[in-house]
């Protein structure tokens, strides 16, 4: 019976990174969507350009020109930080030294001034 157990147990272990990359959101640009202090975040890689979409907590495009945004990536064993530009209507836009690997690490860390008060955003992605 235990023998059981411990089968059922590592075949529920191994099956749950899949369940976990099934429910990643997909945005309208094919990339990983992850929420921060409520402003979807979608992540998409170009060759070797790395393009984060802001929204606004209704969806709509957020603006990008007071952001100020870095992405910090991890791969391969090595560790690169990526400044971050602003682009039209609500893009921020950075290169990296070379093409992302799938296994890559991305975390995106932002601030921006909205009215009176500033939000601070992080939000972690994989290579895709």
């Amino acid at each position: 019976m235990i023998k059981y157990a411990l089968l059922i147990g590592a075949a529920v272990a191994i099956a749950m990174p899949d369940m976990a990359a099934a429910q990643v959101k997909k945005g309208a640009n094919g990339g990983a969507v992850v929420t921060s202090q409520g402003h979807p975040i979608e992540f998409v890689r170009k060759g070797t350009d790395v393009v984060f979409y802001f929204s606004d907590d209704d969806g709509s495009p957020l603006q990008t020109k007071n952001v100020k945004a870095k992405a910090t990536v991890q791969d391969g064993g090595k560790t690169t930080t990526v400044t971050l530009a602003p682009s039209a209507p609500n893009m921020m836009v950075g290169k990296t030294e070379s093409e992302l690997t799938p296994q890559a690490k991305i975390v995106l860390s932002a601030t921006m001034q909205l009215g009176n008060h500033a939000h601070t955003l992080t939000a972690r992605f994989t290579g895709q």
